[in-house]
């Protein structure tokens, strides 16, 4: 009886002990004899290429992952101590013939039948257009009659301003735009009350900072990759920083967005070709330099209206201007100065040159020297630019724009002749557009309760990020500046090798390029005894980090 039994046990037992004396048992289930399908790492691509494309990747996560604007574009910086060599954009340096490079490294669209947008013929109503003009028209005449013949500014410019035409014109131009915002919004607000909660920058800095792919290697970069192990890469397109700098007469901002003109999707169509310009961007005259990235709107992040309404700037410069290509410079300073300006605003809302809009941006821009006036409509529909995305993006952002036209013929004997009324309607149409409330996650990539500095609970933690971002904005040099390669070493040391027991006393001669050197890489700073939290403590003489 007891030896039948015992056979069966011995079936269903698993020896785990092979010299012991004690026995485990276990009952197998059908389950655990099914035999499963394997799971294989990912086969990876080993080439340096690839791997440089994971590296950039990964990079991108880590911006994605952080919770608030500020610190996005402080992991932005954090590669490069010395900043960015970049291509360095003023609004009112425009090289000739450049309006293709700014069309292709915005991805911008320009549509070819120059006019306003259709939407703004519904923007308002004919009856309530003529009532604002009517109202206006006389108060806009003496304004501009007081401004061109009755103002004295000697006692406001130095002599040389004085003789300046470019001067002149941007001084007049400003003194115009200030003098019609007020008049336009005092009117327009009784028909319009969304202008009683817009506010109103006077010369904001605007700048924004984004990489563009697609740009041909200059022959520097390409003699340094034919000394390295990497010769297979030497015509391979680079990626190029750019930084843009400029400052708008003033600027109209609102707690909500624009309506779209056209949705994404209208944005793809492939028949909306973006000129090629891949050149080196010296050849049109612009100049790289060592530059931190930074991403103003013209306001600091925690601002209730983060969306731009409507934008003045100033087209004095042209009074100078050589050459005869004023409409090309004009396009060029308006594509550059919107798309700086909403991808600056896309900062603030978490989005970056590395994490593509969800949602159109519009921007209503004027540009004027006081006499002529231009109008520009632009959608920013991707931020989307570096490495393929500068060719294979399917998104395009759209510029409609208008030719220039005089707001008046002349002024004499303080009276004003010939008032254009079309300028006019143009700018209450602007004023008009309401802006109304997506109901959308607005801001996809910032975290739910913490979405700036000024959220972090931590004081510690606050106020180091707060201290450090705005000394990294400020774009100050370091005060140890990055040293720097002289001419003669670069012939006969570096080129020609010709002082070969020369000591080596410079970074170079190490094989140690300063400029790759990060943001985190300096000394801590020093804390004196009476400003530790405890002044006896061996440890914690200086000062504990925060960067992102």
């Amino acid at each position: 009886m007891f030896v039948p039994l015992n056979l069966r046990l011995l079936k269903h037992t698993v020896s785990v002990l092979r010299h012991g004396s004690k026995k485990y048992s276990t009952t197998l289930s059908n389950e655990s004899q099914i035999a499963r399908a394997p799971v294989y790492p990912p086969i990876l691509d080993i080439s340096s290429k690839a791997r440089s494309k994971r590296k950039w990747a990964e990079w991108h996560d880590e911006i994605k992952r952080l919770q608030t604007v500020e610190e996005k574009l402080f992991k932005i910086n954090m590669p490069r101590y010395y900043g960015w060599k970049s291509l360095f954009l003023n609004e009112h340096l425009i090289p000739y013939n450049s309006l293709d490079h700014a069309q292709y490294i915005t991805r911008t669209y320009v549509i070819q039948e120059r006019g306003l947008p259709d939407f703004y013929n519904n923007v308002i109503t004919n009856e309530e257009l003529e009532s604002i003009l009517n109202n206006i028209k006389s108060t806009i005449e003496d304004v501009i009659a007081f401004e061109y013949s009755s103002r004295q500014r000697k006692h406001e410019l130095k002599e040389d301003q004085l003789e300046s035409k470019a001067k002149m014109e941007e001084v007049l131009a400003n003194a115009v735009v200030y003098q019609i915002n007020r008049i336009l919004q005092s009117n327009i607000v009784t028909i319009r009350p969304h202008l009683l909660e817009a506010q109103t920058d006077f010369e904001p800095r605007v700048e924004a900072f984004w990489f563009v792919g697609g740009i041909d290697p200059s022959g520097l970069i390409m003699s340094a990759r034919k000394r390295s192990w990497n010769k297979q890469c030497v015509d391979d397109p680079i990626n190029l920083p750019v930084q843009y700098y400029g400052k708008s007469i003033l600027h109209l901002r609102h707690d909500f967005p624009l309506n779209e003109i056209m949705s994404l999707s209208e944005c793809e169509d492939s028949s909306l070709t973006v000129p090629q310009y891949k050149l080196d961007p010296r050849s049109l005259g612009y100049v790289l330099k060592y530059k931190h990235a930074t991403s103003i709107p013209g306001f600091w992040p925690g601002d209730p209206c983060e969306f731009g309404l409507l934008s003045y700037h100033n087209s004095g410069y042209l009074a100078e201007r050589v050459c005869d290509d004023k409409s090309d410079a004009l396009l060029t300073q308006a594509i550059f100065a919107s798309y700086s300006w909403l991808l600056s605003q896309a900062c603030y809302q978490g989005f970056s040159t590395f994490h593509d809009v969800t949602y159109p941006l519009v921007n209503q821009m004027a540009i004027t020297n006081g006499q002529y006036w231009s109008f520009y409509v632009y959608q920013l529909n991707t931020t989307l630019l570096h490495s393929e995305n500068s060719d294979e993006n399917p998104r395009r952002n759209i510029c409609w724009a208008t030719d220039s036209v005089k707001l008046f013929d002349k002024v004499e004997g303080e009276k004003v002749h010939g008032l254009n009324t079309d300028v006019l309607k143009s700018l209450i149409k602007f004023y008009a557009n309401t802006p109304m409330r997506k109901e959308i996650n607005m801001k996809p990539y910032l975290g739910n309760r913490v979405q700036k500095i000024a959220d972090i609970e931590s004081n510690v933690r606050r106020d180091w990020l707060e201290r450090y971002y705005k000394h990294l904005v400020t774009n100050r040099p370091r005060h140890r500046h990055a040293p720097e390669i002289y001419n003669w070493q670069k012939i006969y040391v570096i080129d020609n090798k010709m002082c070969p027991i020369m000591k080596k006393r410079h970074p170079f001669e190490f094989g140690i390029a300063v400029t790759r050197r990060r943001l985190d890489q300096h000394a801590l700073k020093w804390i004196p005894r009476r400003f530790r939290p405890i002044p006896t403590k061996k440890f914690g003489n200086y000062e504990q980090t925060h960067y992102p």
